[in-house]
């Protein structure tokens, strides 16, 4: 299926801006490789931080090499969250061309952004039989590439959230500096196993 936004590429060190991404209301949800029942976790709320990444798969049914997120070192419920993605040289999803540092795509910049904020909704109780679907990601904007070696500090802050429809604020930084930022809205709809664990478009 062909998604309702184009591919954002980085030219040395000048990052395309800004662009709108729409997607059909039961496009797929944010897992992208179904794990571990959420039925499974005996308390999604009862957890000491950080998080590592094994303690992120009892949360998000991703499995690598889709989960993105290696920790969470704040949380507060139904407010923000923070996260880590330490960016590595044998990222599968590294971009680069002849004579151009590897790049890490702004599509997975963004795809990182929408689990951290999917790990502060699952984590409430009420929600551990629920998947955050993607309705819309606006006003993204891209402003410096990443790099193999970056560690990427993303965080991601309840703009709004009622019981099935939520906006999330995410911006993620490398050193301090901004590399991507926008908002995503997402309905709460109930878990479809798939126990192929293939993604579910329409």
């Amino acid at each position: 299926m062909a998604l309702g936004c184009s591919f954002v590429a980085f030219r040395a060190n000048r990052a395309v801006s800004n662009y709108t991404c729409k997607f059909p209301p039961r496009w797929r949800p944010i897992d992208s490789a179904v794990g571990t029942p959420l039925s499974a976790i005996q308390n999604p709320m009862d957890i000491t931080l950080p998080l590592d990444y094994t303690a992120i798969e009892r949360i998000l049914p991703h499995r690598y090499p889709f989960l993105l997120v290696d920790r969470i070192t704040e949380l507060v419920p139904d407010q923000r969250i923070v996260g880590i993605k330490n960016v590595t040289l044998n990222e599968r999803y590294l971009a680069h061309r002849p004579g151009e540092l590897p790049v890490l795509p702004p599509t997975i910049l963004t795809e990182a952004i929408a689990q951290v904020g999917a790990i502060l909704i699952l984590a409430k109780p009420e929600n551990r039989e629920k998947l955050p679907y993607f309705r819309s990601i606006e006003r993204v904007r891209y402003r410096r590439p990443v790099h193999p070696g970056d560690v990427v500090v993303i965080e991601a802050t309840v703009r709004r959230l009622r019981s099935r429809v939520g906006v999330l604020r995410g911006i993620a930084r490398v050193d301090g500096h901004v590399v991507v930022e926008g908002t995503m809205t997402f309905a709460l709809g109930p878990r479809t196993d798939g126990a192929d664990g293939s993604s579910q478009h329409e």
